[in-house]
């Protein structure tokens, strides 16, 4: 194991931004700030008490060659798409969708006294996977294994591993750890991360300190905020006088080109353009058979 521990590279701050029928978003990733950290392509906290920020939800659109990941925290979001699949997720559910060669689909927040809250991650496919069979993993909350460390720690491992026990998500090509990490006052967190990997952490409830080396120096950062690493092998967060809540994700990079066009990531600007004509055609859904 790499003991390295590992700086902070750069720290972003949210910027508002409002997305698909009118939801409110706040984006650390996929912005001006930061446009791509391979393999992640765009992140989002959504959350708000008021119906009006995110009724509107994001009527049926497409998607090509990435894997989109939404958590909850609050509140209740349907969903449907052109494949047949429907359901919902609510509180501490996730789903982790696989778009592949090319699905349209609709994700609806239902209003309901608590808001609606969570998150949505962009994953980019590697070239030989953009074209594959789109899928879903639905994730129940209640199937979500939780660890509790030594020092206090409460951590929800959707993906990934902790102590020897594996995230409720699995088979996905880059690799990706996905934790809801709790530390308490007064307390640490230590994470192994694979040498190599691209990392970050979005704190969303209180402070906390970023070790940054063996002697201890260290860096504060207060919700809201995405926080970038460098390489190494060990991140390190201490808390003082306040608890903190934070996602620590991470993944294999990718090392490809990309093309991007909106819901669309493929490795040419050749290919978007099929995928635009296949939506013009109407063609775009994935066939076993292949694209008529």
């Amino acid at each position: 194991m790499n003991k390295k521990m590992r700086k902070i590279r750069t720290i972003i701050e949210p910027a508002p931004v409002v997305e698909g029928a009118g939801v409110r978003l706040k984006r650390s990733l996929g912005g001006e700030q930061l446009n791509y950290l391979d393999p992640f392509l765009l992140f989002d906290h959504f959350g708000s008490p008021h119906a009006e920020d995110y009724q509107a939800g994001f009527p049926m659109h497409p998607h090509r060659g990435i894997e989109t990941v939404t958590y909850m925290l609050t509140g209740e979001v349907h969903h449907r798409d052109t494949l047949g699949n429907a359901g919902s997720i609510g509180a501490g559910d996730v789903q982790w969708m696989t778009a592949g060669g090319g699905i349209l689909h609709e994700e609806m927040p239902q209003v309901r006294p608590e808001g609606n809250g969570g998150f949505q991650l962009w994953v980019n496919l590697p070239a030989k996977l953009k074209m594959t069979q789109p899928r879903y993993q639905d994730i129940p909350s209640q199937t979500i294994p939780e660890v509790t460390t030594e020092d206090g720690a409460t951590i929800r491992v959707i993906a990934g591993h902790v102590s020897g026990t594996e995230g409720a998500v699995t088979g996905i090509a880059a690799k990706p750890t996905y934790l809801d990490v709790r530390i308490p006052v007064g307390s640490s967190f230590t994470h192994a991360v694979p040498q190599g990997h691209t990392a970050f952490a979005y704190i969303f409830e209180g402070k906390a300190a970023f070790v940054e080396d063996e002697n201890g120096s260290q860096q504060w950062v207060a919700q809201p905020a995405l926080v970038v690493w460098e390489d190494g092998g060990l991140v390190k967060i201490v808390t003082g006088g306040k608890a903190v809540r934070l996602l620590l994700i991470s993944a294999q990079p990718l090392h490809e080109p990309i093309a991007r066009y909106g819901p669309f990531v493929m490795n040419t600007k050749e290919e978007i353009q099929q995928a635009l004509l296949d939506l013009k055609r109407g063609t775009f859904i994935w066939q076993d058979e292949g694209r008529s």
